[in-house]
Formats: structure tokens, sequence, C-alpha cells
């Protein structure tokens, strides 16, 4: 292995980087500046050295960074890598926890809950303490939990404190008792959740110096990606295991700690789970003699939209200063839209992509649409669905992959073929019929036994118990509700399936939608499973009625020439299926801002830039009460990691109405937009329609050019 092939492509901050083996470090990593072949060069270099590979700890934050870093090491060295811990800060805990079980007064073969298994558990715990669950978001209650375990809040009473001058905010010690049951509930059953993984070390380290002298002299060389994205938990057991401070007992005299940080202040946008980005500044005051290298050389992005981040990012104080330039100069300007409405918004996102796909021949996946919130995206999805655009969606839940729309959907589908037994169990208890979990076992073990569908097991239960015969099991009740509930299928696919309008009796297919729900009474089902939300079950109706109306526009559409149920399951199957491919194949990438951090696309279009969206309301609050350096600071970062994605085309979208729940309000521009240099900017005009055999000729018009 030669040093040329290892540092041949990287530039001098990046090489100076690579070759700075000993000492504290400190990597101000811009946006698309090349950190993560800096710090695979890096280990390359260090194994080069001959440093082992047991003494390298490299912490990053998804298992897909881990792996993508280990692969890319493997590659620049051809070695096996057994001894080499590349690890998400969770994972590497929990080997830490595996390794000391015994001191820790756990079994070897202990659980590690899921947020069922968690939830599970906190519902057990009111029981204990005589509370009923039925009255409390779990969910909610998992996070005060959770909250109170890595201290982001604190008891009433116990240091916390209320008003502005808040550190944390507090939590009613009435429900201390549920929070130390679910405590000794996950030690009775021997498990951990989530954030045990990180408090449990922790603790761990902080009480015993010999263990903490253990892992700090294995470990002689650490790594730590995406730095500014660390909690303060993940920072103190970074603090100790580098032997920073009195805490790290045990550790050689002398000894310099050889930590590596890389990060960029500019790119901190979790502060709601617990990342502090002001961790970068205390790891400069706790490391003595630390040295700093800042990598601006973007690789990604025209020198357009690399000013216009500039020119954003430059407003936010809190920051260290630096200035991203590319090699690529010039590039398309900023191209900004005002649609009057979501609708047009969404319309033209989808006509751009085509465009651009047939002008200048660029595929779905190099397209990324991104929203402030997932709930943004229900708009663009239909309009993708309109003009056939195939799509995945990131960083929240599709429109179609919603409960409540995938519970019409599974309806709509077992009509029209009954043999369809996934969609058959997800419906045949929702609503609630009383078909209990025996009933479909039951079921089940009779289909397999007759090589058969589940409908036809329903079948044969129902013509055993006309002919006489009571069947597999003696529960009249659920043989009742199997009954009515084949009824309801079967009388459905008849008023589905018929093509003539007949007296009192809908044609239209979304009018049969709207019956059926109506007569499964949906809308009693979503009240009952939300209590006393029932903004919530209003919220989920509410998305039901926009799937209907959806419904309703694909029937106007003068082209669509058949309107019927099979068109249009199969038109959803088309444009939302999954391919198997691990890249999700060809499809437009449509995701949060949030979800697109660390991807890049060529074209990117941010919607909703707006008042109350970006930056979101609860900022603006924030700001009014005199809070502007916090939230406001890190949605104009969440504005830049955006920008930052694109690397030749960047759209932005600001509508001029917006609706919200049942009512439709006029929208201001964000303010950020007033921060982007007025030179890089070129308004959209509206366009009345895009003529498609216009475009198709033009097209054709180029390539024939290209053979004269």
């Amino acid at each position: 292995m030669s040093k040329r092939n290892i540092t041949s492509e990287l530039n001098g901050p990046q090489l100076e980087a690579v070759n700075t083996i000993e000492g504290p470090l400190l990597i101000i990593a811009g946006a698309g500046s090349g950190k993560t072949r800096v710090i695979t060069c890096r280990i390359a270099r260090m194994l080069e050295k001959g440093i082992p590979q047991h003494a390298i700890l490299a912490l990053t934050f998804t298992n897909k960074a881990a792996r993508e870093m280990e692969t890319r090491v493997k590659k620049l060295t051809g070695r096996k890598l057994q001894s080499l811990t590349v690890s998400t800060f969770h994972a590497f805990g929990l080997q830490i926890i595996r390794d000391e079980a015994e001191l820790l007064g756990y079994r070897k073969n202990f659980s590690v809950y899921d947020e069922t298994d968690r939830i599970s558990l906190i519902k057990e715990s009111l029981r204990e303490c005589h509370m009923a669950s039925a009255k409390v978001d779990l969910y909610a209650l998992g996070r005060l939990f959770s909250n109170i375990k890595t201290g982001l809040a604190a008891w009433n009473g116990s240091g916390g404190k209320s008003g502005k001058a808040a550190a944390k905010p507090v939590v009613s010690a009435d429900l201390k008792p549920v929070y130390e049951e679910y405590q000794h509930g996950l030690k009775v059953y021997n498990a951990v959740d989530f954030d045990d993984l990180l408090t449990i070390p922790l603790e761990l380290f902080e009480t015993n110096p010999e263990i903490l002298g253990k892992y700090h002299h294995r470990y002689r060389y650490i790594m730590v990606d995406e730095f500014q994205d660390t909690s303060l938990i993940q920072y103190k057991l970074l603090r100790l295991l580098a032997g920073a401070g009195d805490a790290a007992a045990g550790r050689e005299q002398g000894r310099t700690a050889n930590v590596c940080v890389v990060g960029d202040d500019d790119q901190s946008i979790y502060s709601w789970r617990g990342a502090n980005y002001e961790n970068l500044l205390m790891f400069e005051k706790d490391f003595s003699g630390v040295k700093e290298i800042k990598l601006e050389q973007n690789y990604r992005s025209t020198s357009t939209i690399l000013e216009a981040a500039n020119g954003v990012i430059s407003h936010n104080t809190s920051r260290k200063e630096k200035t991203l330039w590319s090699g690529t100069e010039g590039g398309k300007p900023i191209e900004l839209f005002y649609p009057e409405n979501e609708s047009a918004e969404a319309d033209f996102i989808a006509s751009q992509i085509r465009h651009l796909m047939i002008m200048e021949s660029f595929k779905y996946r190099d397209f990324g649409v991104l929203t402030r919130t997932n709930s943004l995206a229900r708009n663009i999805e239909e309009s993708f669905l309109s003009e056939n655009i195939p799509y995945r969606v990131s960083g929240g839940t599709s429109f179609f992959q919603r409960k409540e729309i995938k519970d019409i959907i599974s309806y709509l589908k077992l009509i029209a073929n009954p043999d369809d037994d996934v969609s058959l169990l997800r419906i045949i208890n929702t609503p609630r019929r009383g078909i209990g979990k025996t009933t479909i076992a039951a079921l089940s073990d009779l289909a397999r036994k007759n090589h058969s569908g589940i409908w036809d097991a329903v079948s044969r239960l129902n013509q055993a118990r006309s002919g006489g015969q009571q069947g597999l099991f003696q529960d009249t009740k659920a043989l009742t509700e199997l009954e009515e509930f084949m009824a309801l299928i079967e009388t459905q696919r008849t008023e589905m399936l018929e093509r003539k309008s007949q007296p009192g009796r809908p044609w239209a297919l979304s009018q049969k939608v709207r019956s059926l729900v109506d007569r499964i009474d949906y809308w009693s089902y979503l009240v009952v499973e939300h209590g006393t939300e029932e903004k919530i079950a209003r919220w989920k109706f509410g998305n039901i009625e926009y799937f209907i109306k959806m419904i309703e526009n694909w029937e106007r559409d003068p082209d669509n020439f058949d309107s019927g149920l099979y068109p249009w399951l199969n038109r959803i199957s088309l444009i939302t299926r999954d391919d198997g491919e691990e890249d999700g194949g060809d499809k437009v990438n449509l995701m949060t801002i949030h979800a697109s951090k660390g991807l890049e696309f060529p074209a990117v279009f941010i919607a909703g830039a707006e008042q109350g969206l970006i930056p979101h309301e609860r900022s603006i609050g924030d700001a009014e009460n005199g809070e502007e350096g916090g939230s406001l600071e890190e949605e104009r970062r969440l504005f830049y990691v955006a920008i930052t994605r694109a690397r030749e085309k960047l759209y932005i979208t600001s509508c001029q109405k917006r609706r919200r729940l049942q009512n439709t309000a006029d929208c201001a521009p964000s303010p950020f937009l007033g921060e982007i240099p007025e030179h890089l900017i070129e308004y959209h005009e509206p366009e009345t329609t895009v003529d498609d055999e216009a475009l198709a000729e033009d097209f054709f018009a180029r390539i024939r050019a290209q053979f004269h």
C-alpha cells in the first residue's frame, strides 16, 4: 500500500487532516467537502503507520454510514478488518453492556426493548401504580421517560426550573413512581431500552475507574463523525474514553489524547433529539492543544448554489466562520416560484421534473424533493401519481402507507381479489368485529390444510354452518361475524364493479368508496381507537376524504378512459411499488429536509418555503420571546442543509395560500429567501400548460442534430 494510493486525490487541508494522527484534532467539514474520504484515508494512514486495528475506534450515527466507512477502508487498504471497531454510538454502548453484563447485574442474554416492548412495559407500570393507561398518551409518556433518563428533563423539585431561565423542562413528580416501576421492570425482565445503551456505559465509566481504564487503554485512537449531532451523554462518553479531565482514572501518565472529531456546526439540526452543537466549543476547551483544520472546498455544488448557501448561513451568529467554495464555477440561477396554492406547487414540481427529463436527460433518481414536514408531501404525491412519476418517501410515511389509507385500500384490494390474504388479514377485524386471534388462527390452519386462501376457508366454514355443522370451533358469535363480513365484501364487490348507474346506487368510483367508508363506519372506529384525542381521529378521517378526492380528480381527467376499480388499484401499485433494489431504483426522492442530510441530488426542489414552515412557527414563537439564538438559528441551518443538497439545479417554491386543516390561509414567503443574494435568483413565471408534443419534437430535433 503506497502513500500515493491513499493521498493522491486529496487537497491540501484534506491531506493535512489525514496526516495529523497524534493529538486532539477538530476537522470542520463543510457540506460536500469530502469528509468521509478524509476519515477513511485517515484510518488507512493509521494502519500504514503500524497502529493496530484494535486500538482504533470510529464512531458515527447510522449503521449505513458505519458499513460504508468500513467498506471504503477495506477497499483502500486491501485488508481484512476483524479487529477494527467502526460502529454507531448505540452499538458501541451495547457491546460494552454485553462485555460487562455480570458486573452490571444483567444476564448475558439480556434483551434490547424496541418501541413496542417499551410501550407495553409502560402500560404494565401504570397498572402496577393503579393508574389508568387509557387516559395516558403512552408515546408522550415514553418521551418524558427518555428525557428524564438522558438528562434532558428533571423531576419537579429536583433541580429543574420553569420559565425562560429553565435549564431543563420539569416533569410532574406524580409520574416518578411509574418511571421507577418501569426501570424496575426492565431489570426484572433482564432488558434494556435504547436510551440505556448510552446511559448505562456512561454510569459504568463514571463509577468504575478500573473498567474505564481498560477501555481507555485499548482505544488509543478515536474518531467521531457528525460530531455536531452528538448529545451531551455521547460527548461525556467520548471525553472519558479519550482521557480528558480527571475522571479518566487509570490512563497512562503524560499520554496525549489522540481523538479526532469531524463536524460542521452549520449542519446541526437535531437539537430536538438531544444533539448539542456546542460540543464543538467544549471539545476545544476540554482537550488542550487542539489543532483545527477547515475543509471548505465543496465537491458537490455549483458556485451559484454555494454562494446562496453562504448568504443564508452567514446570518447565524453562533457559528464558526467559514466560506464554502467550489471548483465548479457558475451554474444555473436558483429558480424561485410563488404558486397560488399547494396544488399548483405540486403540479409545478411534477411538470418541471418531466421537463428536465425530456430536455436535459435527467433520470427520476436525480431529483430530491424536500419538505419541512412530512404532511406537506401529500399534494406532491397526488401530483406524482397523476403524472405517473415513480417516487419513494424517506423520513416519514408515504400518504399511501398511512394506516387509515392502507385500511381502505385493503378493502378495495379484497373486493377486487378475494384471494388477497394480506389485505383480508389486515381488515378482517378493522373496524373491530369480534373476530379474534383464535378465529384467525383456525382460518389459517384450515387454509393450509386445504392448500387454499383464507377467503376459501371462510367460505367452507359458512357452508359447514349452513349445513348444520359447527365447523372447527364453537364460537357462534365469531362465525356470525365472519358470515356478515363475507356478505359485506360480496355486496361491495357487486356494487364496485357495476359499470352502469342503478336506481339509488352511485356510479362513480369515488362515490362508491365514500359509501364503503360509511358502510363500515370507519369514523366511529377512529373515535374509539383514539379516545379523547378527537383531533387525531379528525386528521385521519380527513386523509380518507383526501384519498376520495384524489379518485374524483382522476375520474375527471379527460384522458382517463377507464375509471374503474382495477385501473385505480393498478395505478397505485405501479407508482408506489417497491423495486426491491437497495437504492430504491429509478424513483424521485421525496423526503423531509432532516432525512436528506448526507445526501445529494443533481436537482433539488425545496417546497413550502413560507413563514411558519421554514422557519417553523414554533421557532418564530421562541424568537418573539427573546430566544432567537436557539431554534430560529437551527431552522436557518436546516434551510442551509436543504440548499446544499443540490449539485446543479435548485428550485424553491413558496405558496401564496395554503390549506391548513379546514381553512385556507394567506402565506408570507420565508424570511430566509431574502437572505439569498438577489443576483442568484431567477423568478419563475407560471406556465399555463406544458405542451408534451412540442417538448417531444424539440427533444427528437436535438437527437437528430447529433447525427448531422
